[in-house]
Formats: C-alpha cells, structure tokens, sequence
C-alpha cells in the first residue's frame, strides 16, 4: 500500500534549513566552550578583615653627634739660659777623677730649709692650742662672779644682759688692748672693762710650737637677783 503525504507534512524540503540551524548551534555551542572561565573558591575571613586601628609607633631617630678630636697639645719650648763663667755658686763640689770602688764617698745631706718663722706681732684668731685662764672656763667664771660688782646705775634702772669683751693674750700670758665689742650701758660696760684688765695671766696661745698673740672674746653676764 503506498503511503501518500501531502506537501506540507513532507520534510524532505526543509532539510537543508535543519542543516543549517544545525551547523549555527553547534557553533554558539563552540564558541561558548571558549568563553567560558573557571575561577577558584575563595574563602573569606572577616576576622582577617577587620581594620587595624592601632596607631603605628613611631621610633624617633636618634642623631649621635661625634666630638670632635681634642686640639694637640702645645709644643713645648725648652728655654736654654746662658749663665756667666764668673757667677758663684753656693757650694764647691769636688770630684776625685782617681775614685774607685773601694773609695769611701760622704753621704750628701741637702741643705735643709728653715721653717717658716712665726710672726710674735701677729695677732691669731685661730691657733693651734688656744690660751686657757688659770684652771680652766670654771676657774673663770669663778673669778668673774667673784670681782664683779654690779653697778648702781645698773641695779637702779634694772639693766641686766651681757657685756662682749674682746681682748688679746699677749705672748707672756698678760692682757692687752681690752674693747668692748658690745654693751648694754648703765656702768656695766666699765666694770667689765675693769675686771677683765685685772685678770691674772693666762696660759698663751701656742702656733707651731711658739707663744703667740691670740685675740680672744669673752662675754660677761650682769643678772639681778
């Protein structure tokens, strides 16, 4: 039995049109291939990207100066003095040209120079063993207590204080050159002057082993009982 068709159901025209969409296909296809890229996976940490505020520490740059070298030294210039052949000298010095080992040489003694002599008109502050009353400070006090006699005046306006005295221990012991350094009037300055003058000798200063004027200050007290 022969199968009939009609015209549009026959595909037999349309086959070179498949063909074509066909062959279009497989070249999007293609040329998709071509375009298309892999990428890799990445994982992403956000802790990693967190901002870092801390501020960066700046190291300050420490600029070390170098000393210059220290100047030389001076040269030094030896200064050659010409002395007269017709000066003299102190000593004579004989050298014995047939000296041996067996000749006996003196010991050389240099000479020795004087100690520094203690001015006795020079009057000391300070000195080595300061002058001493007979008996000691005790001694003086006693005295002082004993010969002093209060002035009327004094008693009268009721005038007490103490009278400083400045007087020099000569180098025998006595008293000289008695001043008031400061008073407080009413005769008492006098009697002070007075008493201090009528001292006994006291024991001198000493200065490198000799007697030597020492000025010296004493205060005096006037208190009414």
């Amino acid at each position: 039995m022969e199968i009939k068709k009609t015209k549009k159901a026959d595909l037999e025209s349309k086959k070179s049109l498949f063909f074509e969409i066909g062959l279009v296909i497989a070249l999007l296809v293609v040329f998709g291939a071509f375009q298309y890229k892999s990428y890799e996976k990445q994982t992403i940490n956000l802790q990693q990207q967190a901002v870092d505020n801390t501020p960066e520490e700046i190291i300050p740059i420490t600029e070390q100066k170098v000393k210059p070298p220290p100047p030389p030294p001076p040269k030094q210039v030896t200064q050659i003095e010409v002395v007269d052949d017709n000066v003299d000298v102190d000593e004579d010095i004989d050298i014995d040209a047939d000296a041996d080992e067996n000749t006996i040489v003196q010991e050389y003694i240099p000479p020795s120079d004087d100690e520094e002599e203690v001015d006795e008109q020079q009057i000391f502050t300070v000195v080595e063993s300061m002058p001493e009353f007979p008996g000691g400070m005790g001694a003086l006090m006693k005295y002082l207590a004993e010969n002093i006699k209060y002035p009327s005046l004094a008693k009268e306006s009721g005038i007490q204080g103490r009278v400083f005295i400045n007087f020099v221990v000569e180098p025998d012991g006595s008293i000289s050159n008695v001043k008031v350094l400061r008073g407080i009037g009413g005769g008492c300055d006098e009697e002070a002057v007075r008493v201090v003058k009528s001292m006994p000798k006291w024991k001198p200063g000493m200065q490198r082993g000799k007697p030597v004027r020492v000025s010296y200050n004493l205060p005096v007290k006037f208190t009414l009982q």
